[in-house]
């Protein structure tokens, strides 16, 4: 498991993002910061929760909706100007590409099903 890309991938894009979320400043810091750490971490559980299902679709798309999430507080973070452009293409490319990977882990568990 912790051999996979996706897995190494969702521990780069935590290792970036969690420390950068941290340098908001405090009246964003407890409620938007607090929201993309969530779901951040909470993508990775359910992408753990998949490995070990004997049908890891439901946590696959409960992964997918995360991701969605993720991809809308990055971007109101950008908006807000939490983010610089570049700290949010870094952050976009990053998740894109476990988006990627997820969607990819989606359809081989889809058509092993």
């Amino acid at each position: 498991m912790k051999e996979s890309p996706i897995f190494t991938k969702t521990y780069d894009l935590l290792r970036w993002l969690l420390p950068a979320t941290v340098k908001f400043p405090r009246q964003h810091r407890f409620v938007l910061a607090a929201a993309v750490q969530q779901v951040a971490l909470q993508f990775q559980e359910r992408l753990i929760e998949a490995a070990r299902a004997s049908d890891p679709r439901p946590n696959l798309q409960e992964a997918d909706t995360d991701l969605t999430k993720l991809r809308l507080y990055l971007r109101l973070c950008r908006d807000l100007k939490l983010m610089s452009p570049g700290q949010y293409g870094h952050a976009a490319r990053m998740v894109n590409e476990v988006g990627r990977l997820l969607g990819g882990w989606l359809k081989t568990a889809t058509e092993a099903a």
